[in-house]
């Protein structure tokens, strides 16, 4: 009789373990189509490489993470993104690929499972050291494009003290299959992006050559706007947007005759009608480019005033683009710092008081409050010379 209950109970634990294992593989399962639909919906490498090292630390419920991407002219790794005790630490380190666990994995391009790194020689101690972080067990394996190595996404210990496994290896394994095919897309989009950014430049740079004094003004007033969105906490798409409608805000000036462009009196009326109409001339020019559609607001709002005296559609308010109405500050504030045909250059605070004078009549307050804040946390960059050194851990 006792026998007869001793296997029911056993058979009530076995079927609770194959329960319980199997609603975690469900889960873990659950977290890997996840991570597939958020890596596919982000293109910047950066954020993307991020989002990896987030997921599968929370998947593999580990307590640190990293993804290692390949140098492969120095055949060095350099740490794109480290999740855990140790992140800042890690991101000036680069290790050489003839060393350390990492190492090994991409020269051999399998995955390891070491669940004692004290009683493996091909430990590292070095970035442990660094770091001060107490390495204890680590699964890593190999990113793999097209056959080839570009990198290696690592978790250190798990966090209940347990020792990674099989189970942990395959979806480790998975995850690094999905996140090896987008951070090469994310790779490709950067190149396309880059070749966008050189073409953008070299335009701006020919509308401003039409007028010597205001050469370098686009590169300045991109800068600038960027300074008001970063303060605020625009998306790195909002931001691409702010650098292509910063660079192109003038593109129109291309249909204006050089002789207004270039006059160094007041213009007549007739002349500022022709003017006026550059703002229209630039939404038409990159109106036809998918690539710059986004920036079209900003090129053709950039004139725009808050209180609705603006051209050339007289929006008010709310109505005008953020982006345009960053624009409108930035554009302002280095026309007013920059030497022209017809006046000096006025100080940076005179610049800055007269923004504050124009805030909720020429300008957005929310506009001249961000683009302030910005640049004046850069200028505070500028004073401090941070020895941001690069580290090699061979």
């Amino acid at each position: 009789m006792a026998t007869e209950i001793d296997r029911e109970e056993n058979k009530a634990l076995e079927m609770r373990a194959t329960r319980l294992a199997t609603e975690e593989y469900k889960k873990r399962l659950d977290l890997l189509c996840e991570v597939g639909k958020k890596l596919g919906s982000v293109s910047g490498l950066t954020q993307l490489v991020e989002q990896i090292t987030q997921m599968t630390q929370h998947t593999l419920n580990a307590a640190a993470s990293s993804v290692l991407l390949l140098d492969d002219q120095e055949r060095e790794f350099v740490f794109q993104v480290a999740e855990g005790q140790a992140r800042k630490d890690l991101r000036q380190a680069r290790l050489s690929t003839e060393f350390g666990i990492a190492g090994w994995v991409v020269r051999h391009g399998k995955p390891l499972i070491i669940n004692d790194v004290n009683q493996d020689k091909r430990f590292n101690k070095v970035v442990d050291a660094f770091t001060g972080f107490v390495t204890r067990s680590v699964m890593c394996a190999p990113l793999v494009v097209h056959r080839k190595v570009i990198g290696v996404v690592e978790v250190l210990n798990k966090v209940d003290g347990s020792g990674f496994d099989e189970q942990d290896l395959a979806v480790l394994m998975a995850l690094a299959s999905t996140a090896a095919i987008a951070i090469s897309n994310a790779r490709l989009h950067q190149a396309v992006l880059d070749g966008y950014r050189s073409t953008v430049k070299a335009l701006a740079a020919t509308i401003d050559a039409k007028d010597p004094y205001t050469r370098g003004h686009s590169q300045r007033v991109m800068e600038y706007a960027r300074m008001g969105a970063n303060s605020l906490a625009f998306s790195s798409d909002e931001l691409q947007t702010i650098e292509f409608g910063g660079l192109l805000h003038d593109v129109g000036k291309i249909g204006i005759d050089d002789n207004i462009l270039r006059k160094s009196g007041d213009l007549t009326i007739e002349e500022w009608l022709v003017m006026h109409q550059h703002p229209l001339i630039g939404a038409n020019i990159i109106g036809e480019v998918p690539f710059l559609e986004k920036a079209r607001d900003i090129i053709l709002y950039h004139h725009e005033r808050y209180d609705g005296a603006g051209y050339p559609a007289g929006l008010k308010g709310g109505d005008i683009p953020i982006g345009a109405r960053l624009m409108a500050v930035a554009d302002a504030f280095d026309t007013m710092t920059t030497d022209r045909s017809y006046r000096a250059a006025r100080s940076v605070d005179d610049a800055l008081s007269e923004l504050a004078k124009r805030s909720g009549t020429q300008f957005c307050p929310v506009a001249v409050e961000a683009f302030v804040s910005g640049f004046k946390k850069h200028q505070e960059m500028l004073t401090q010379s941070p020895s941001a050194g690069r580290h090699n851990y061979r």
